[in-house]
């Protein structure tokens, strides 16, 4: 969320109509989001395998020492041979030492595996986030994607690398230990049945509630997330303003929000266990009475009493260990659907079936052809019946009110939105004909509300244009008046700026910005496009002044497309377009409009504000 909307909110607590969901595709079922998971468990599936084979013999090797445990006391003990007993104690302590290795073993074997699908989960959904159109980013929180692209992610490798191989193992563990008790007696092993079944219908009752709670966990955190994201942005805004403590007061409320949903879930946990513990009592005393009887009437040797007690007090463990295994796979469940739910995200904007090549060379007529635009969410058209003209090498300025939907224009061309109706075309080729990269690499584009990242100067610059050499930095940066300030830097183009570069000035990140769409033009010889979204607007008369003759000497040859709300930009263009009502009402140069023209005498005199607001949608927040 930008700083200006973070100024807009409410002292009220935030009334949210409805979850970050409502921007991504259909809701996925718990269990389908899991098994949808196999084709990328599918490669590191013998790890998966042989962590649980491994957990499962570590188990067997515990199940394993209640009856070595009945043979030292039926055998050496009852006997007084203390002489036997070695034999017996040395199989406990290969036991013991085998369950260590295989405990040491599955771990070692998951670690890198489990690492790696979380790396790969991760960039799936990266790379998913990077195709999907801005109108599905701007309705989305930026802490519900860091959640879901850190937490998310890392619940599912915990998953992978130890719920599931504990699950199979358990499993694998109950069904044997409930065997050996039949065989040291039916008796026990059906006190055992009849306890092991209440508790796992617990168990999956438990799963429903605790699933719908760790949903509702999960989003907030994400909500949580992006509060303290706001804060972090809007600093400036909130000490200006002295509203530190409000969004202070904001942020107490989500937490405990955030609080009241944990707390929720330790209740329903509490509740599991404390019924688990119950059953599982029961089911000890259960068999100690009907051991002692049996004991008594010498049909179970003293020994054999010993390991059915142990065995059955060891056997609770897996039980009970079922519901925390439970509560891990619906986090893991609910990290599954938020994942998914992304990636089943529509893609908007897609390179064509059949893609055409752009001309080369590229002369670099643009042309609007009766072209509509409304946004996604809108119920009317923003632009009507647009139809424009811009010769090879022309600048071109589209002047307007607010909102009158000169900065979505300007999207049409290097789709980051795509017409409703009619076409833009560059060299008479439809843009939506292109591949994506084609387009975009023809197209080089400077914001008003510029956006850098929190990488070095040089990169920043070269975000377009990776290879430039030195000379061409530097170049740039002379055009755009940036090369003094960036020398004063600590150390030149090598400084990292904040992020959002928040440690420059509102002109230098301008600069800067203006920088990286005039290297990026280097590129290429001839025809080009340009698109510059009123890029000088942060800058001071004399500044600008320079910026604007540098920028004519080395936008030559280049096809400019510009949004300007000063005299001194609009009258650097060959031609105006003037842009009202969401139609053109006038096209020609500066001068002559101004005389014939009345509306854009008055945009020229100051009056920008008129209009209808344009949804607090800005060309960088679209980008």
């Amino acid at each position: 969320m930008s700083v200006a909307t973070t100024e807009t909110v409410s002292d009220s607590e935030d009334d949210r109509t409805g979850t970050v969901d409502e921007n991504f595709g259909a809701r996925v079922t718990g269990a389908g989001s899991l098994r949808r998971l196999w084709p990328e468990i599918r490669p590191y599936r013998a790890a998966l395998f042989g962590s649980a084979v491994l957990s499962g013999l570590g188990m067997l090797c515990d199940i394993a020492l209640p009856f070595v445990t009945a043979r030292i006391v039926d055998g050496p003990v009852a006997q007084r041979d203390f002489g036997g007993i070695w034999v017996p104690i040395g199989l406990v302590v290969g036991l013991a030492v085998l369950s260590t290795v295989t405990s040491w073993w599955r771990r070692w074997i998951i670690a890198a595996p489990a690492s790696r699908l979380e790396v790969s989960l991760r960039g799936k959904l990266f790379q998913r986030l990077q195709v999907l159109s801005v109108g599905v980013h701007d309705g989305m929180e930026s802490g519900q994607l860091t959640s879901r692209a850190i937490t998310d992610m890392s619940t599912l490798r915990r998953f992978f690398a130890f719920v599931a191989p504990s699950l199979l193992s358990l499993s694998a563990t109950l069904g044997v230990g409930v065997a050996l008790l039949f065989v040291l007696s039916w008796q026990i092993g059906l006190i055992e049945l009849l306890i092991a079944v209440p508790l796992v219908l617990l168990a999956l009752q438990f799963e429903q509630g605790y699933g719908r709670a760790s949903r509702r966990a999960q989003d907030q955190s994400g909500h949580l997330a992006t509060t303290v994201e706001e804060s972090a942005q809007g600093i400036r805004v909130l000490k200006a303003f002295g509203r530190g403590p409000w969004f202070g007061r904001r942020f107490r409320a989500e937490a405990r929000e955030l609080q009241t949903l944990e707390l929720a879930k330790v209740r329903l946990a509490a509740r599991l266990w404390t019924a688990l513990n119950t059953l599982s009592a029961l089911g000890i005393a259960a068999a100690l009475a009907v051991g002692g009887y049996l004991l008594t009437e010498q049909a179970m040797t003293v020994g054999a009493l010993v390991a059915g007690i142990t065995l059955t007090t060891y056997l609770q463990w897996p039980i009970m260990g079922f519901g925390f295994l439970l509560a891990e796979m619906n986090h893991a469940r609910t990290a599954a659907q938020r994942f998914w739910e992304v990636i089943d995200t529509p893609v908007e904007i897609t390179d064509p079936e059949h893609p055409v090549a752009p001309p080369r060379p590229l002369r670099g007529e643009l042309r609007f052809d009766r072209v509509r635009f409304r946004f996604p969410d809108a119920d009317r058209d923003l632009l009507h019946d647009i139809s424009l003209r811009l010769r090879p090498g022309e600048t071109v300025a589209v002047v307007g009110a607010t909102g009158s939907g000169k900065s979505a224009l300007l999207g049409l061309v290097p789709r980051l939105f795509d017409v409703a109706a009619g076409a833009v075309t560059i060299d008479g080729i439809d843009v939506r004909s292109m591949r994506l990269s084609d387009l975009r690499s023809q197209v080089s584009v400077a914001f008003e509300d510029p956006v850098l990242f929190s990488a070095s100067v040089r990169e920043n610059i070269t975000l377009g244009y990776p290879d430039a050499d030195e000379e061409r930095i530097r170049a740039a940066l002379e055009v755009a008046c940036a090369a003094r300030f960036v020398d004063e830097l600590p150390w030149g183009l090598r400084t990292r700026i904040g992020e959002q570069g928040l440690s420059l000035s509102g002109g230098q990140r301008q600069r800067l910005a203006l920088a990286r769409a005039v290297l990026d033009r280097q590129k290429h010889s001839g025809g080009h496009i340009v698109v510059l979204d009123d890029p000088l607007s942060a800058l001071d008369v004399s500044t600008e002044e320079q910026v604007q003759v540098r920028l004519r000497e080395a936008l030559a040859g280049a096809t400019v497309l510009l949004v300007a709300h000063r005299p001194s930009t609009a009258a650097w263009a060959d031609r105006v377009a003037v842009l009202d009502g969401g139609r053109i009402i006038a096209d020609g140069p500066h001068e002559r409009l101004l005389e014939t023209c009345s509306r854009y005498r008055e945009l020229m005199g100051g009056d920008l504000d008129a209009g209808e607001p344009e949804r607090g949608r800005s060309f960088a927040h679209e980008h």
